[in-house]
């Protein structure tokens, strides 16, 4: 696993009830390492937060990571 990863584990772990359902799929694209997040569809909201504020607390962080040329993306999906 890369930095990146277990830094968004780190972080979604703890806010989620299932979190042996976490799974995240790297795909990486000519301008971005896109992160996707599979959560229970229960957790979504969770990892959402009111108005967005906490998953644009944990983009924050993850964006702060430097890395190669590309621009990290994050994103969630419902499994």
């Amino acid at each position: 696993m890369d930095t990146i990863e277990n830094l968004i584990i780190a972080i979604v772990k703890p806010l989620i009830s299932q979190p042996d359902a976490l799974t995240i799929k790297i795909e990486d694209t000519p301008e971005f390492l896109e992160y996707h997040l599979d959560l229970d569809p229960s957790d979504v909201g969770r990892v959402i937060g009111r108005k967005g504020r906490t998953i644009s607390a944990i983009r924050t962080i993850v964006y702060s990571v430097p890395t190669e040329d590309k621009k990290v993306r994050i994103i969630i999906d419902e499994k």
